[in-house]
């Protein structure tokens, strides 16, 4: 049970129509001190005695539910291409260096891997078991471009000013310390860096996921403007996501 997993096995996915990533635009986030702390104060079973910014943090799986990530159904629904295409269109380098936090089985990381054939891709995790399932398929599949990088709790452990693209896919709600994990991260990006924020809709409640495991615009975007991010876009179009964009 670590930060930059995914959801519990027992979550069920919905049915997932063919559709087309748009722009729109975000709601404006309250003003909020970029140091508010977290309360103790039990809300939801499924969530961990914290609240960050009004928001209780989710409970996390470990390596146990390797394979519900890596489940054959995962594509149809939640549209995994159509998210990879919106990152392609960022526009990505051939040689930016990604990272995907909360990598798990690497599911994203070794289908990042080939937008960037002469970058990187630095899979981030702190589970072990996690890291070395990584490493089989890294020499299993012969892709070379991609690292294992083991961080904590509190820190991503990248070198500062050296991602162009962070992406966390139904993680970041997790975090266990997001304030430090966040500016962990703006750290470790370039100028410029982008973050791609993937979570499930908290407006919608025809999505079929608890509702401490989603997260709304307006909350995702208090929590990381809090940051020092600044908001670019949030992008509509996958099944039950949003895709939503910050920058360094």
């Amino acid at each position: 049970m670590r930060p930059f997993l995914l959801l519990s096995l027992g979550l069920m996915a919905a049915q997932c129509q063919p559709t087309t990533l748009t722009k729109t635009s975000g709601v404006v986030a309250p003003s909020v001190p970029a140091d508010a702390d977290s309360t103790a104060r039990p809300l939801d079973p499924n969530g961990i005695n914290k609240v960050y910014l009004g928001r209780q943090i989710a409970q996390v799986m470990g390596h146990e539910g390797a394979d519900w990530l890596e489940r054959p159904d995962r594509q149809r629904e939640e549209r995994t291409d159509l998210l990879l295409k919106a990152l392609q269109e960022l526009p990505l380098r051939a040689d930016a260096v990604l990272a995907d936090i909360g990598a798990g089985t690497g599911y994203f990381t070794f289908r990042l891997a080939p937008l960037v054939p002469r970058g990187r891709v630095l899979a981030v995790d702190i589970e072990p078991a996690m890291l070395a399932e990584i490493e089989r398929r890294k020499q299993t599949l012969h892709v070379f471009n991609v690292r294992a990088v083991r961080g904590s709790e509190k820190s991503p452990h990248l070198p500062a000013d050296s991602v162009d693209l962070v992406l966390l896919v139904d993680a970041y709600h997790e975090f266990e310390f997001p304030a430090e994990m966040m500016a962990g991260i703006r750290q470790s990006l370039k100028p410029g860096g982008v973050v791609a924020l993937v979570e499930y809709r908290a407006e919608d409640p025809a999505v079929p996921i608890k509702a401490i495991h989603k997260m709304s615009v307006a909350q995702a975007r208090r929590e990381w403007e809090a940051a020092g991010f600044r908001f670019r876009a949030v992008r509509e179009g996958l099944p039950q996501q949003h895709l939503l964009l910050f920058e360094k």
